[in-house]
């Protein structure tokens, strides 16, 4: 699923609508901070995978004309994930 034109997220298709909202209105406040933050910014990435249990794993990938970066975050919680994961991209 596309957000804007920059922004993708991958495996959010089981997440409840009342949840996606709120994963896309963080995601879209961590994206505006990036675009401040670096000049060559081009979009976001992010994939949520379960793991074993209820440990979910975000994976991050910021890409940028200077060169990519990406960090994962393991976490039971989805939003401490997607904050644990954008926390560590953004002071990259």
């Amino acid at each position: 699923m596309e957000l804007g034109g920059n922004i993708t997220l991958q495996g959010f298709d089981a997440v409840d609508p009342a949840t996606l909202i709120v994963v896309k209105k963080i995601v879209g406040n961590y994206t505006k901070r990036l675009t401040e933050k670096h000049e060559d910014f081009t979009g976001l990435h992010l994939e949520l995978t379960q793991k074993e249990g209820k440990q979910l794993q975000i994976c991050a990938k910021c890409q940028r004309t200077s060169g990519n970066n990406e960090t994962k975050h393991d976490e039971d919680n989805l939003f401490f994930a997607l904050s644990g994961a954008l926390d560590a991209i953004l002071a990259l």
